[in-house]
C-alpha cells in the first residue's frame, strides 16, 4: 500500500510538473524588443522602394544624418550592389600514427560595395526616443521606382550616346587609316 502511494505521488508529481513548463505557443512574438511596427516590417508597394534604419547618437541632428543614410544605403543595395568575396581554408595534419593532430582555419572575408545614383528618396516615417544620455532614431526611407527607372534610363540613353559617339570616331579613324593606306598604294603604284 505504502509502495502505491509513493508510486502515485511520483506520477502526480510528474503531471504537475510537466504542466509547468513546456513551450511556448508558436504564434507568441519571440522578441521583446520596443521598436516601431514599420521597422521590422517595412511596407511592400510595387511603386516604391522602401528601408527601415536605425542608429543612436548624443546629438539628435546626427543621430537623424545617421540613420537616414544607411536608410538610403539600404536602398542603393537594393537596386545595384557589387560583391566581393574571399574565402580560405587551411587544413594540416601533425604527427604520425594515433598521435597525429589536425589544425584546420577557415577564413572569409565579403565586401559590398555601392555605386547607385538615388533620386526621389525621403523619409516616410521617423521615430526619435531618448535612452539614456542618447537618441535612438528610427527611419524609414522610400523612394519612387518610377524616378529610379527613369534615372536608369536617362543614364542608358546617355552610354549609348556616348558608344555611338566612340563607334562613329573610331569609324572614322578606321577609314582615314584605309584611305591613307589607298593612297599609299597608288603611290607606290606610280598613280600620280
Amino acid at each position: 500500500m505504502k509502495k502505491l502511494f509513493v508510486l502515485s505521488l511520483m506520477v502526480l508529481m510528474a503531471v504537475y510538473l510537466a504542466s509547468c513548463g513546456g513551450s511556448k505557443p508558436a504564434t507568441e512574438n519571440k522578441t521583446n524588443v520596443d521598436v516601431p511596427s514599420w521597422f521590422l516590417s517595412p511596407p511592400q508597394d510595387p511603386n516604391f522602394i522602401y528601408a527601415a534604419a536605425t542608429a543612436e547618437s548624443r546629438s539628435m541632428q546626427i543621430g537623424i544624418n545617421k540613420a537616414k543614410q544607411e536608410a538610403r544605403a539600404d536602398i542603393a543595395q537594393q537596386l545595384k550592389v557589387r560583391m566581393q568575396g574571399l574565402v580560405k581554408k587551411f587544413d594540416e595534419e601533425v604527427g604520425t600514427g594515433e598521435e597525429t593532430t589536425l589544425l584546420s582555419q577557415f577564413t572569409q572575408a565579403t565586401k559590398a560595395v555601392i555605386n547607385t545614383e538615388l533620386i526621389g528618396t525621403k523619409v516616410n516615417e521617423q521615430e526619435i526616443r531618448k535612452e539614456g544620455g542618447l537618441y535612438r532614431i528610427y527611419i524609414l526611407m522610400e523612394m519612387p521606382i518610377g524616378a529610379a527607372s527613369e534615372a536608369l534610363m536617362d543614364k542608358l540613353k546617355k552610354q549609348e550616346e556616348m558608344y555611338t559617339r566612340f563607334r562613329s570616331t573610331q569609324t572614322f579613324n578606321d577609314l582615314d587609316k584605309e584611305i591613307e593606306k589607298y593612297e599609299e598604294y597608288k603611290k607606290n603604284q606610280g598613280g600620280y
